[in-house]
């Protein structure tokens, strides 16, 4: 019994490495920097990539089991890069459990404010919310959110619309940000 478990751990092992590299390539793409006003720093990027993370974790809370095992396994995944990523940048060993707390909790933040735009179907909401968390600093001031907020809108669909069976396998890709705008 206990080999089983460790086939499947290895098998979906596979399947979330895949489907993270996915999803980061999706957070990265240049449009997204160029066009869309999301700046090309360690804080624009990691913005990007929670963003699209908060999507394919909506996604696959409607999957079956094994889609919302890999789906906790991808988060996890996401947690240990930047975990990684803050190791890296020379932060000692005491002060990373203290920055990685503050890093989940704006993440799950950031779930909430998007979750609650997208759910309502409110693109002004998203876009006040893309921009209060990728310009902290300049309050009022800032690149307009609205044409990141509409091409979220339209990947969220483009995941929703996805077969199960693209979820399971992790193969689920978003659709080029400069398509969707």
């Amino acid at each position: 019994m206990i080999f089983g478990l460790l086939r499947k751990k290895n098998a979906n092992q596979r399947i979330v490495e895949r489907q993270y590299a996915h999803l980061t390539a999706a957070a990265r793409q240049p449009y997204l920097y160029e066009a869309l006003g999301v700046p090309d720093t360690v804080m624009g990027r990691l913005e990007m990539l929670s963003a699209v993370m908060i999507l394919y974790f909506r996604r696959t809370r409607a999957s079956a089991t094994s889609g919302q095992e890999i789906a906790q396994q991808i988060v996890d995944a996401f947690f240990q890069d930047i975990d990684h990523s803050i190791r890296e940048l020379g932060i000692s060993d005491v002060g990373v459990p203290k920055r990685m707390k503050k890093i989940a909790g704006r993440f799950y933040g950031r779930l909430e404010a998007y979750a609650a735009a997208l759910d309502g179907g409110d693109e002004a909401a998203l876009a006040q919310a893309l921009k209060r968390n990728i310009y902290p600093e300049e309050g009022e001031g800032g690149a307009d959110m609205h044409d990141l907020a509409r091409y979220l809108f339209a990947a969220e669909a483009y995941l929703t619309a996805l077969d199960e069976a693209v979820i399971e396998t992790g193969e689920a890709r978003l659709p080029p940000a400069g398509g969707a705008v």
